[in-house]
């Protein structure tokens, strides 16, 4: 193709990167792309962010599909956490957090699934040479905010999270969410078990909190973002709530 780089003077900056490829310990294979900071020497360990998206898939095989491209253009917008890499970090941006499973049957063990991908892209990262393993942190927009509170309550992976425009409470949405199609009548110990809410108090790793105030998607009204600040708040917990007026879910 003959497109042309929409910011050439950015993405010369911010050049280095890697695609990278690797597995989980039960097998399924991950992808996701390593920016590397403005003026990286090599050897050199650095921060790092990792932000996420998970998805579900019916079977092994689809979830290790390569996901992503080393021949895209560096695209940034407005509000992207690739901008993070002016100020000395290093971006795993988009590693693959799937959540298998057949039929419905994905998200009964969502929480074990999740830490296990996590964990795989820290040890990639950290094996690369690249990042320090203990000043990780994790992010993600919507789901990958429901996916970064999780993180922090379930595993010691990381040192800190930013968690955008999430639900964390899925008795708030209680008739279904991404591919989950059962109600909260159904399963609720599976709905009680992937909400983060309910494990607040495990959330011990310092967590910004960022939401629209005119949220329109119905899964992600601001009171899932003032809910777990209230509950992380009487826990004690080191959490910042903004929110950002006039702005919808994206």
């Amino acid at each position: 193709t003959t497109f042309k780089d929409p910011h050439p003077q950015i993405t010369k900056a911010l050049a280095e990167r890697q695609f990278v490829t690797y597995k989980r310990k039960d097998g399924v294979g991950l992808s996701g792309t390593i920016y590397l900071p403005v003026g990286y020497q090599q050897g050199q360990r650095v921060p790092m962010l990792v932000w996420a998206y998970p998805r579900e898939f019916v079977d092994a095989d689809a979830a290790s599909q390569v996901q992503g491209s080393p021949h895209r253009f560096t695209t940034l917008t407005g509000s992207s956490h690739l901008l993070l890499l002016t100020q000395g970090y290093a971006i795993f941006d988009g590693p693959t957090m799937p959540i298998v499973g057949p039929g419905e049957t994905a998200n009964d063990t969502y929480v074990e699934q999740l830490v296990t991908s996590a964990a795989a892209a820290v040890d990639k990262s950290v094996e690369m040479g690249i990042a320090d393993r203990h000043r990780i942190a994790v992010g993600g927009h919507s789901y990958g905010a429901f996916m970064t509170a999780n993180l922090l309550a379930h595993s010691d992976l990381f040192a800190a999270g930013v968690a955008r425009s999430g639900a964390y409470n899925r008795t708030l949405t209680p008739f279904g969410f991404q591919a989950e199609t059962r109600t909260f009548w159904e399963v609720s110990d599976i709905y009680k078990k992937i909400s983060p809410f309910w494990y607040a108090h495990k959330i011990n790793e310092p967590i910004l909190l960022i939401h629209g105030e005119a949220d329109n998607n119905s899964g992600t009204f601001p009171i899932q973002s003032e809910r777990l600040y209230m509950a992380l708040k009487g826990h004690g917990g080191n959490v910042r709530y903004v929110t950002l007026p006039h702005e919808a879910h994206g």
